[in-house]
C-alpha cells in the first residue's frame, strides 16, 4: 500500500528531475556543423529495407486485399543525425538542467533547434528531391521529419510496399504488408516511415465500472482532489495556477465547450475567475497544416482532460490543441506544430497510447526525438502509462496474450510517465474514516488523504482475490482467475493502472509481418537509479501515479461529459454529479499532474 510520504516524494523527485524552470530562450552558441551521411549518388537499384517498420497486425488472417492506387496517405519521414550530433543533443539536455552550466535554463526556441539539430541542408535537399522524383508532394520540413504526401500507387513504388486493407477484431483498417525499402545511398540519414498506417493511438480512459465491491459509491470530485492530495492550503496561499497555461494534446475538440463551464460552476471551481479555456488548432507557419478535428469519438476523452486539469490548477490557462488525424496522429501534429512555432507553452499532458513493440522503429523514435526537442525548449511533458496493466499491447482485449509491454509514448527519457492507483479504504473496510456522512456545497466528501493501493480491475489482483473468492492464490486451477466468480464478473479484462520495463522502444525485428524477439528498450535514465528502483538496465514505468481508478473499488471520476452519441459515454450534466459520466484512467491522473506542474511553477515563479 502506497502511504502519503512516498507519493509526495516521488512527486517531488519526477518533478525536480524532469521539469523546468527558469530564463527562457537565451541566445546560444551554435553547435558543430552536422556532418553528411549521404555520400553516395542516389541509386535505385541499391536498396535496403527498413527494418521494423510494421504493424504487428498486418498479417494474413487480416488482409481484405489492396487499396486502390489513387488513395491518398499523409506520411512522415523520420531522420537521424550523426551518432555525434546526438551526443551533442544529449550533452545540451543535461546542460540545460545542471546549474554550474552556462546553458542553465537557456531553453531553445523552435527555429534554434532546427539550426542546431537536424541534417545539414544539402541532405535534406537530396532526401526531398528524391521524394519528389517519386511524385511526392513535401508539405513540411521538421528539424528531425519530413511530412509528405502522396497516393498508394506511389508509395508502393517508391517504398517498394503494399498498402492493404486490414480487418481486425471488426474494425477496418490498412497498412503496409512489407518493411518499406529506400535507396541505400539515403539509409544512414533515415530511421523509417512514421505512418504507412492508420492505426491511431487510443485514449487512456476507462468507463466506470459497472462491477463495484460493496455497495454505493464514493466518486471523486475537485473538492475531493483538493482534500486527497492537500491542495486547499495551496489554494488559500494563492497558488492556483494563475498565469500558467496547461496544453492537453488532443484528436479531437470537446463535444460542448460549456460541459468545462458547467463541470465548474456545479463543482465550486466558478471563482477561480482567471481561469480560461480554449481550443487551438496550431498550423507550423503558412505551409503546414493542421485541420479543426471537431467533436471525434475521442471527445470524452478530451472533455475529461481539460476538466481535470482545470480541477488540480483552477486558475490555469486551459488549452486545447489538436488536430485531425490524418495517417499521422493529429496530438502529436499539434505538439510538433506547437514546437516549431517560437516558444511553446511549458507545461503538455498526453493521455494516449500504444505498445512499444507495437509501434515500430519509426513511430518510436519520432515520439522521443518529438519530446527530445521539447525538453531542450523547456517543456515538461506528461503521458498517461496506460490503463492495460502490465500488457499495453492487450487493449482492449478479454485477456492478455502478448506478455509484458509498455506504453511506447511514456516510456521515453524526456517525460514524466504517470500512473494510476485505486483507494484502500473500500478493502480495508475504513470508508467511514475517510468520507463524510453527507456532501458539501460542492459535493464533496473526502475528509482526508485515503492511502491508495494499485489499481488492477482483472483477476490478477490479490486484493480481489481475498475479498470476492477468498483466497490469496490467484492463478491455477484452484485459484481466482479460474473461478466462476472471474468468469461471469469480467474480471478476465485487461484493465488496471500500467506499468513494466521498457522493452521496444528502437522496435521488435518483423518476421512475416508478425513482432519477433526482443529488443533493448531505452536505457535506464540516470534520474531513475535511485532506491528502490529495478536493477534492469531499462526504463521502468510509471515515475509517478496518482488515484486513476474507475470504480470496482467504489471510487471514480466525475466527468461533465454530455455527449448523446450511444456508446460515448456521455451523460446530461444536470442534478447531482453521481448521475453525470463516470471515469477513470491515467488519461485523468495525467492532466492532474500536469496540473500539479502549474502551481509548482507558479509557486517558484518559473516561466517554464
Amino acid at each position: 500500500m502506497l502511504s502519503r510520504i512516498r507519493f509526495i516524494f516521488c512527486f517531488i523527485l519526477g518533478v525536480a528531475l524532469l521539469t523546468h524552470g527558469g530564463t527562457t530562450n537565451a541566445q546560444v552558441v551554435p553547435g558543430k556543423l552536422t556532418r553528411r551521411l549521404i555520400t553516395q549518388p542516389v541509386d535505385e537499384n541499391q536498396r535496403v529495407t527498413l527494418a521494423g517498420n510494421m504493424r504487428p497486425e498486418a498479417v494474413a488472417k487480416n488482409d481484405r486485399g489492396l487499396v486502390a492506387d489513387d488513395f491518398r496517405m499523409d506520411m512522415m519521414l523520420q531522420l537521424q543525425l550523426p551518432p555525434e550530433k546526438e551526443q551533442e543533443l544529449e550533452q545540451l539536455i543535461h546542460d540545460l538542467e545542471d546549474p554550474a552550466s552556462p546553458s542553465y535554463h537557456k531553453w531553445l526556441t523552435g527555429d534554434q533547434f532546427k539550426q542546431q539539430f537536424s541534417l545539414a541542408p544539402q541532405e535534406v535537399e537530396v532526401i526531398t528531391a528524391w521524394l519528389q522524383s517519386q511524385g511526392f508532394t513535401i508539405n513540411f520540413i521538421y528539424p528531425r521529419s519530413i511530412d509528405f504526401s502522396g497516393t498508394v500507387g506511389q508509395v508502393r513504388k517508391a517504398f517498394r510496399t503494399e498498402i492493404h486493407n486490414l480487418d481486425v477484431n471488426g474494425e477496418k483498417h490498412f497498412a503496409n504488408m512489407s518493411d518499406p525499402q529506400i535507396p541505400a545511398a539515403l539509409a544512414p540519414a533515415v530511421v523509417g516511415v512514421v505512418s504507412l498506417h492508420n492505426f491511431m493511438p487510443r485514449p487512456q480512459s476507462v468507463p466506470r465500472s459497472q462491477y463495484t465491491a460493496g455497495g454505493g459509491a464514493f466518486l471523486v470530485v475537485p473538492a475531493d482532489l483538493a482534500t486527497i492530495y492537500s491542495l486547499n492550503p495551496l489554494f488559500t496561499g494563492g497558488v492556483t495556477g494563475q498565469g500558467q497555461t496547461i496544453v492537453l494534446l488532443e484528436d479531437s475538440d470537446v463535444y460542448n465547450t460549456a460541459d468545462w463551464t458547467t463541470f465548474r460552476s456545479t463543482l465550486g471551481l466558478s471563482g477561480f475567475t482567471a481561469a480560461s479555456f480554449t481550443q487551438v488548432h496550431p498550423a507550423p507557419g503558412t505551409a503546414g497544416a493542421c485541420n479543426d478535428p471537431g467533436a471525434t469519438g475521442d471527445d470524452g476523452e478530451a472533455t475529461l482532460d481539460v476538466e481535470w486539469a482545470s480541477a488540480g490548477a483552477p486558475s490555469a490557462a486551459i488549452v486545447l490543441a489538436s488536430c485531425a488525424n490524418t495517417t499521422n496522429f493529429g496530438a502529436f501534429i499539434a505538439m510538433q506544430n506547437l514546437l516549431t512555432n517560437g516558444t511553446p507553452p511549458s507545461i503538455m499532458s498526453l493521455s494516449y497510447g500504444g505498445a512499444e513493440v507495437a509501434e515500430g522503429a519509426g513511430a518510436n523514435a519520432y515520439v522521443s526525438g518529438l519530446f527530445q526537442q521539447a525538453v531542450t525548449e523547456g517543456v515538461s511533458i506528461f503521458v498517461s502509462s496506460g490503463d492495460q496493466d502490465a500488457a499495453v499491447n492487450d487493449d482492449g482485449a478479454a485477456a492478455a496474450t502478448h506478455g509484458i509491454n509498455v506504453n511506447g509514448f511514456a516510456s521515453t527519457p524526456y517525460n514524466v510517465a504517470v500512473g494510476g492507483t485505486d483507494f484502500g479504504d473500500t478493502f480495508a473496510g475504513t470508508t467511514g474514516t475517510y468520507w463524510g456522512a453527507s456532501n458539501s456545497a460542492t459535493f464533496g466528501s473526502a475528509l482526508s488523504y485515503i492511502p491508495e493501493i494499485p489499481w488492477n480491475d482483472s483477476c490478477a489482483s490479490l486484493l480481489l482475490a481475498m475479498f470476492y473468492g477468498g483466497t490469496s492464490i490467484t492463478y491455477g486451477t484452484s485459484g481466482f482467475c479460474n473461478s466462476a466468480t472471474a468468469n461471469s464478473d469480467h474480471f478476465f479484462n485487461v484493465v488496471g493502472g500500467s506499468g513494466g520495463p521498457s522493452g521496444c522502444a528502437t522496435g521488435a525485428p518483423s518476421v512475416g509481418g508478425v513482432v519477433s524477439g526482443t529488443c533493448a528498450g531505452t536505457p535506464k535514465p540516470v534520474w531513475q537509479t535511485v532506491f528502490g528502483n529495478p536493477s534492469d538496465g531499462v526504463r521502468d514505468l510509471p515515475d509517478v501515479s496518482l488515484f486513476a481508478a474507475n470504480g470496482i473499488w467504489r471510487h471514480y471520476y466525475v466527468v461533465c461529459f454530455s455527449d448523446p452519441t450511444p456508446g460515448a459515454g456521455g451523460n446530461p450534466c444536470t442534478g447531482a454529479p453521481n448521475s453525470w459520466s463516470g471515469f477513470g484512467g491515467t488519461s485523468i491522473s495525467s492532466p492532474i499532474m500536469a496540473s500539479f506542474q502549474a502551481l509548482v511553477n507558479q509557486n517558484t515563479g518559473s516561466a517554464r
